[in-house]
């Protein structure tokens, strides 16, 4: 059976996840932004926390930690290139490697471009992967500390999963993303459809995330640097794909 995987929304805009095993009670935690939704999740549900993923040290990812471990004192997995400024842990992983959750296998990914030493967690099994802050719904984290190109590297390594990958990223930003995907791909019917769910969805109070990779693939512009349209619509036919990415970063930036 595959994990039962609960959203749960924190600060004003942030998401965190439960991944839940009902055969052996296990449950792992990914990224705690704030404690008090988190813990009233697990108090729900009755379950204990036996793990805690964390993608990256961004304050909004993990500041909810330390009073969720005073309830639930659970193993702290985290990337050992970001170990020095992400709170103790106590497995520190690297692209390639694997863990257990719930009896089932968890690979790591490194996914760096927001950070260096950002990493996504990808559970097979369950096809879902958990992306926080590097891919996004219709778009990705903006590069605080990783190239273009390293960045580019990661969502295509993100691109590669199978297509009917659950995306669980790390905030509500999904509206707003819709918005500048528009400009820089507008032609794209499949986009121009998502945006009608996305605002049908949040008048509605709803989340956008998590979401399907095949409509990512369809609809990101941040995973479509390849795509001729795009290229065209930016004046850069046969360009590098890293640098159709970068051009189309740049413009969010400023958007």
């Amino acid at each position: 059976m595959p994990l039962e995987i609960v959203t749960i929304p924190c600060l004003s805009d942030n998401y965190a996840f439960l991944a839940h095993d009902s055969g052996n009670g296990q449950t792992a935690l990914i990224d705690a932004p704030e404690a008090a939704p988190i813990l009233a999740a697990l108090e729900d549900r009755g379950w204990t926390l036996s793990h805690v993923l964390l993608t990256h040290h961004h304050w909004d990812h993990v500041e909810g930690l330390a009073e969720i471990l005073t309830q639930h004192p659970a193993r702290v997995i985290g990337a050992a290139a970001d170990a020095h400024r992400l709170p103790p842990l106590d497995q520190q992983v690297a692209e390639g490697d694997s863990f257990e959750v719930g009896g089932e296998p968890v690979e790591v990914l490194d996914v760096s471009g927001h950070t260096v030493g950002h990493v996504a967690f990808y559970l097979p099994q369950s096809a879902v992967v958990f992306t926080a802050d590097s891919l996004m719904a219709l778009g990705c984290g903006r590069l605080f500390e990783g190239s273009p190109a390293q960045m580019w590297a990661s969502l295509s390594k993100l691109a590669a999963l199978p297509d009917d990958t659950l995306v669980c990223s790390g905030h509500e930003y999904t509206q707003s993303n819709a918005k500048f995907a528009i400009t820089v791909d507008p032609e794209n019917t499949a986009l121009k459809q998502r945006i009608a769910d996305i605002d049908r969805a949040r008048a509605a109070g709803e989340a956008t995330v998590p979401s399907i990779l095949a409509l990512e693939k369809a609809t990101n512009p941040f995973l479509r640097a390849t795509d001729p349209a795009i290229q065209a619509h930016l004046g850069m036919v046969n360009a590098d794909p890293a640098a159709v990415f970068a051009e189309i970063r740049g413009r969010k930036d400023k958007f």
